[in-house]
């Protein structure tokens, strides 16, 4: 098996006829093919197959690699936008929650401003806690809390995250970082 190896390696020696054909065509040894030279200086290798696959074709156990890399691949970027959806899913439902505890508080403090007798929402028994926090969640917008939250800082001079009502409205502006929940 070494001898036909060692022949296909062996450069064709000066005595062959197509080596003198290509010698006399303009061909000199160890040059590179082309009009510039820039082609292949070296002939293709010669790759003996010992499967019985075509042309083209790996050999079944690199496919099989090459196939199980592949799905690991789809399976890790799967689970990754699996991950950074229940991440952003999770998010919401929490801003969702904390924007319905925060008109709840700025709804309570503002009846008890008023004067208004302060009334605490009633859970039915039969419902599930599940179903009433979304019909909350739905019913209330972000927007109905900023907009009850610069009635409190409006009329009453009050902010719901500092916790204190001051006596004018300079004093709440200059005391007070912000409106909202984040800038406290």
């Amino acid at each position: 098996m070494s001898k036909p190896l060692a022949r296909i390696e062996a450069p064709i020696p000066q005595s062959n006829i197509g080596f003198k054909l290509l010698k006399q065509m303009g061909y000199t040894p160890g040059s590179a093919l082309g009009k510039e030279g820039s082609g292949r200086a070296e002939p293709v290798g010669i790759q003996i197959r010992r499967t019985r696959v075509g042309i083209g074709r790996e050999e079944p156990h690199k496919e099989k690699r090459k196939r199980e890399e592949i799905e690991a691949e789809r399976e890790r970027k799967k689970e990754k936008n699996l991950m950074e959806e229940f991440g952003s899913r999770q998010k919401s439902q929490w801003r969702s929650r904390r924007v319905v505890v925060n008109f709840m508080k700025a709804k309570a403090a503002l009846d008890q401003l008023e004067n208004k007798e302060v009334v605490e929402p009633k859970k039915n028994e039969d419902e599930e806690d599940g179903e009433q926090d979304g019909e909350e969640e739905e019913e209330i917008t972000e927007e109905d809390l900023q907009e009850l939250l610069m009635k409190l800082r409006g009329e009453h001079q009050y902010c719901l995250f500092c916790g204190f009502q001051y006596e004018t409205v300079e004093a709440l502006l200059s005391n007070c970082p912000g409106i909202n929940e984040d800038d406290h």
